[in-house]
């Protein structure tokens, strides 16, 4: 497996590129071997979102394994994967090697704006097609400069999975699973995140009848939320809603317990953290009965066209093989190979960035994370996909992890069963 790069290796590569180029020489690369970058957060702070990378790494390499067929044709494939380590101008700057001195013919990005954007942007600027999952897609359409009723601005990015219409649809339906005085605490960040759902998401809410109860959007890596905690204790929100990196939620939650907050919520339903059992386990009895959502779940009724397992054999495949926990992200990750595989597979010409761009922008396949649809907006350049309610709850005794993680409810894709009744934060 292709290791990241060291500061000084991207420094000396992008020195060798541009000298390179300004001779007017191109690097050659093989025209039978179809390359595939994929750009991750797999160290730092959002790690937790490429800790199932390797694995899902792992079944698409032997999946595909001496090469595929495209148009009668055999080409070998070859996926070079770089690890962001959380830091969105070294993602940028791998995106950059990966484009100028790999010579990538599509590249694959997952999990937050702090990866993807950057690395689109880069994409963008060289006229490389690029297809990301797992991020908002507000965040990643408007967030990098599209304005509303505008045409796209961009040709070479492509991205899919949730929005803030699924979030709205979902917490809807989830919060009125439990009687609540319906008085929501918003703890949303000053990043593309934080910034596009507070534009998007609470307005729609406040429609449904939530009371929104907004301390002003906060910094990553703030060490004390008493003051936002004090706002919410004082006017008796019932609901908490926040959008954090791991380690500010941790610092939030455990503050809140400490003064006395925890006690008055109903329902705490954290996204962006809250994903992942290691993340929710380090809170200990914090975090039994948190509320979650679900860009994947094993329980998702689809199999992945490239590696050709279901929910269930990826999730026990994985847990066989690292004797860790299934997390939602083994799916979408699958999921962005199978869309951008199916993307090669359709091209008039795998080794053409403009005929890769033209099947991407025409796809309609569904991968094991469900449908990806690119002729149906709901803006150009973007598929929406689902986000499903979800919990942690204790596992049952015998279990060999100390939590389960069950769907509470199905609006965004009611193919997905609903396993379990949605249980007070406070039971």
């Amino acid at each position: 497996m292709k290791k990241g790069m060291t500061r000084r290796e991207l420094m000396a590569t992008t020195v060798a590129t541009a000298a390179a180029l300004a001779l007017g020489v191109r690097p050659a690369f093989a025209a039978d071997t179809l390359k595939v970058g994929f750009i991750s957060p797999r160290t730092g702070p959002l790690g937790s979102f490429g800790e199932t990378d390797g694995y899902v790494l792992e079944l698409v390499r032997k999946a595909i394994g001496d090469g595929i067929e495209i148009g009668g044709k055999k080409y070998a494939v070859e996926i070079l994967d770089q690890d962001t380590q959380s830091d969105p101008s070294r993602a940028g700057q791998l995106a950059k090697d990966l484009i100028n001195n790999q010579g990538i013919d599509i590249m694959l990005a997952v999990s937050t704006p702090e990866t993807i954007n950057p690395v689109a942007d880069a994409c963008e600027a060289a006229g490389v097609p690029c297809l990301s999952t797992v991020m908002p897609w507000e965040a990643w359409y408007f967030g990098r400069g599209a304005q509303p009723g505008a045409p796209s601005p961009f040709k070479w990015s492509y991205h899919f999975g949730f929005g803030v219409g699924e979030f709205h649809k979902t917490y809807v339906s989830q919060w009125k699973l439990i009687a609540t005085n319906k008085k929501v605490g918003v703890m949303y960040p000053n990043d593309a995140d934080g910034n596009a759902i507070r534009a998007n998401l609470a307005p729609l809410l406040q429609k449904d009848g939530f009371t929104i109860i907004d301390p002003g959007a906060y910094e990553t890596g703030t060490t004390d939320f008493s003051s936002q905690i004090a706002l919410f204790k004082q006017e008796g929100v019932e609901i908490i809603n926040t959008f954090p990196i791991p380690p500010d939620f941790a610092t939030f939650w455990r503050q809140a317990a400490q003064q006395g907050l925890h006690r008055q919520v109903k329902i705490i339903q954290v996204a962006k953290t809250g994903l992942f059992p290691s993340g929710v386990e380090a809170l200990g009895s914090l975090g039994v009965n948190l509320g979650s959502a679900a860009y994947w779940h094993k329980a998702f009724p689809y199999k992945s066209s490239i590696a050709g397992v279901s929910g269930p054999e990826l999730a026990d495949g994985y847990e066989a093989s690292s004797g860790k926990q299934w997390t939602q992200q083994l799916g979408a990750t699958l999921s962005l190979f199978d869309a951008g595989f199916d993307a090669l597979k359709k091209a008039t010409d795998p080794k053409s960035k403009d005929a890769i761009v033209k099947s991407i922008a025409t796809l309609n396949t569904v991968t094991i994370a469900g449908k990806v649809d690119f002729t149906s907006g709901p803006v150009p350049n973007v598929s929406a996909g689902p986000i499903i309610g979800t919990q942690w709850v204790k596992a049952a005794d015998g279990s060999k992890f100390p939590l389960d993680y069950v769907v509470t409810e199905n609006a965004t894709d009611p193919n997905v069963p609903v396993a379990a009744k949605l249980l007070p934060y406070n039971g």
